[in-house]
């Protein structure tokens, strides 16, 4: 094979002659040397990555250190506000429990004095507890059994609440029962002078029905209410004279007659053991003396058996 180069400054031409074999051989040579150079540009590549990769981590390096110091330095500090906090709230709930069974205790005696047998406390018979001490005594409580020592002292705070309410409740009844229930004796210095039932009428001398009391006295001897309530009636009434009537609720009423003076007014509240009139003997009466009576539900009961009296 022959190469012509021909040129054009000298006007000459040169022949070059290769033969057959020749060829192959040089392009085994040109490939063989861009090979060379082709891995030996990605040895040069990849040591310069490696230094660039390597120079960055030195840059970084420090960095990343000061950084996960500073972390764990904060979790350490972390950890430590935590376990003072765990220990702040543990103190607290001691005190909580502390509290609860002193209102255990609290109403418990209330519950006794009270005598309610329905409402138990159960501060008599705590629940058995004991066992030998751990020999590795845990430093904090662990959440869980925060939360799960909250949760009791919430339902015991409650049940408290509602057994404490309960109780109040029923000695607001109790005591409105014992204020608004006819009880002692309306005059204050007199004596039992007629009783309740059939007698002689001491102006007919006729047998009739004695629907009160009699409470003889002396003349302004101070009347006083049996219960308390309001008063529906204060002033004259027909064969009753001055006359002072109380509603209490529950169905009771109380009558005060033949009073010399009433102290009371229509509307006005009255409390257990007031003074509501002075001791008299207007109306139909022959001395001295205060009518009481009860009426329940519309009908007179005898007042003795509310008053304990013989």
């Amino acid at each position: 094979m022959n190469i012509i180069l021909i040129s054009n400054a000298r006007k000459r031409r040169i022949n070059i002659s290769f033969r057959l074999l020749t060829v192959p051989l040089i392009f085994v040579c040109v490939v063989f040397l861009g090979s060379v150079v082709f891995y030996s540009g990605y040895l040069y590549s990849q040591s310069k990555t490696a230094e660039l990769l390597f120079s960055i981590r030195n840059q970084t390096s420090s960095v990343w250190d000061t950084d996960i110091s500073q972390q764990k330095e904060s979790l350490s500090q972390l950890r430590r506000t935590t376990e003072k906090s765990l220990d702040a709230i543990s103190s607290r709930l001691s005190l909580l429990q502390s509290f609860v069974m002193r209102l255990d205790a609290l109403g418990s005696r209330l519950a006794v004095m009270a005598d309610f047998e329905d409402i138990e406390f159960g501060i008599d018979n705590p629940p058995g507890l004991g066992g030998p001490a751990p020999e590795i005594a845990e430093s904090n409580p662990s959440i869980t059994n925060l939360f799960r020592t909250f949760d009791e002292l919430e339902f015991k705070l409650v049940d408290r609440s509602e057994k404490l309410t309960a109780m109040e409740s029923m000695l607001i009844n109790r005591t409105l029962q014992e204020q608004t229930s006819p009880g002692g004796n309306p005059s204050l210095g007199g004596y039992l002078s007629s009783k309740f039932g059939y007698r002689t009428d001491p102006m007919t001398g006729k047998k009739g029905f004695h629907e009160g009391l009699d409470f003889s006295g002396k003349d302004e001897t101070p009347i006083v209410a049996v219960a308390a309530g309001i008063v529906t009636w204060s002033g004259p009434r027909y064969g009753y004279g001055n006359l002072v009537e109380i509603i209490h609720g529950s169905g009771y009423l109380t009558r005060y007659a033949h009073n010399s003076k009433n102290l009371v007014e229509i509307g006005e509240k009255i409390k257990k053991g007031e003074v509501i009139a002075l001791m008299g003997s207007s109306g139909r009466s022959t001395g001295t003396h205060v009518h009481f009576e009860v009426i329940l539900n519309g009908r007179h009961v005898d007042p003795r058996k509310y008053l304990a009296l013989k």
